[in-house]
């Protein structure tokens, strides 16, 4: 049988596709387009409306087309309403997703012998240096708009050991970049009297080059550790990358929100990073639209973001969820959120070009990780910065000088 797996959503998901094209490989092939496929897997994603409604119309179309769907990933447990009028043959919760071989031969779920998350194979990209590594699953957070968290559930840590295993075997087969992802990796290792910056710290001790991405954290849990997570931060092995989601620059949303931190609390954690690490990425989101975000209270986010220039900024117009707290409040028209986004897009247009200029004619040492577009390559320099180059191999460490610049990338 040929089966073609379609993923949407976070990194996670795509280390999820991973595991579940390595379990289907073993009876059988995997389909490069769904065109080929008889099967079809979609791993979903439920964070907003609109990638829900793309992965339903996705669903649609492939059954209209004659083949089996089989529904997986985050939208079973966030919208699990939506999930079962889909249309797919099979809604397989991402908790289950160790049954796939059994769900496509039609042998129906329940293999209690299967092995948990973070034992179970991986069937990694062949062209590209990136190994994605989930360090645990589900959050500590009480975000009164999100879904994921219904879907993922409360924190559930995956052994130490293991993770290092499936490191140290992706290093081994050429890997060469790392990325450590969870829904909030600061709170790693609560469960299990373990932490982040411990995980971090044997990692950077195994016998090879090669470089670590971490993940998303929650400015609460990450303030926690601050002092020991900047010490971890402080070996060539990490990439002095921080992504910190802010949400929104006003306190009286974050509040709404529960979020848990003050506009402040985050401005402090970016500046003390900053001052370890004067050449890193800042990358931060900001939900615009949100139902009780007035005029001011966007004002206040322009003013944030102009004033903390982060290099990377992920701009998500609000979408009430089922079952959460928000989805109870009376919604802001479309309009306004389109124009409050186009607004951040621009500034951040401009913020983007003043912060990449800065590496005009410079000479970097960089990783290349994959193939990008019209016959380029993309690489990260040590401070997580997205390089363009024209020559290289994949999985090399290599030294370019910068040439031009863009608000997203460089060219070297």
């Amino acid at each position: 049988m040929k089966v073609y797996v379609s993923t949407y959503g976070c990194t996670m998901n795509q280390g999820d596709s991973e595991i579940l094209r390595a379990l289907i490989a073993r009876r059988h092939q995997l389909a490069s387009t769904p065109e080929e496929s008889d099967t079809v897997v979609v791993n979903s994603c439920a964070v907003v409306g609109f990638t829900e409604r793309k992965v339903l119309k996705e669903v649609r179309r492939h059954k209209l087309a004659g083949r089996r769907v089989i529904l997986t990933g985050c939208l079973p447990k966030a919208n699990p309403d939506a999930a079962l009028a889909s249309g797919a043959d099979v809604v397989l919760p991402n908790t289950r997703i160790a049954e796939i071989g059994s769900v496509i031969e039609g042998r129906g779920t329940g293999d209690a012998t299967a092995p948990p998350k973070p034992e179970l194979p991986k069937l990694r990209h062949s062209n590209s240096a990136i190994a994605i590594v989930a360090i645990s699953e589900g959050c500590l957070g009480a975000c009164s708009y999100c879904a994921t968290r219904f879907a993922r559930g409360r924190l559930r840590s995956f052994p130490m050991e293991s993770i290092l295993r499936e490191v140290e075997c992706a290093l081994e087969q050429g890997y060469r970049e790392v990325q450590l992802t969870s829904q909030d990796t600061a709170v790693y290792g609560r469960d299990i009297s373990t932490s982040l910056p411990e995980l971090l710290g044997e990692l950077v001790d195994l016998p090879y080059e090669f470089r670590i991405r971490v993940g998303m954290m929650n400015p609460t849990f990450a303030g926690e550790i601050f002092d020991d997570l900047l010490e971890a931060f402080k070996s060539r092995k990490v990439y002095k990358f921080l992504h910190l989601p802010v949400q929104s620059g006003s306190d009286a949303v974050l509040r709404h929100m529960r979020r848990g931190y003050s506009v402040e609390d985050f401005v402090q954690l970016v500046r003390e990073f900053r001052r370890h690490f004067p050449d890193s990425t800042l990358s931060t989101d900001l939900i615009v639209g949100y139902p009780t975000e007035g005029e001011e209270d966007f004002r206040k986010s322009l003013e944030l973001i102009g004033e903390i220039k982060p290099e990377v900024l992920n701009i998500t117009r609000f979408s009430p969820r089922p079952g959460t707290e928000a989805a109870k409040l009376r919604d802001l028209h479309d309009w306004i959120k389109k124009e409050r986004s186009r607004k951040l897009t621009e500034l951040m247009r401009g913020i983007g070009l003043e912060r990449n200029r800065r590496y005009l004619g410079r000479r970097l040492r960089v990783l290349v990780t994959k193939h990008g577009k019209h016959g380029t390559l993309l690489a990260r320099s040590d401070a997580y910065r997205q390089v363009v180059v024209r020559e290289g191999k994949i999985g090399e460490f290599t030294q370019v000088k910068v040439r031009e610049v863009r608000p997203t990338y460089l060219i070297a």
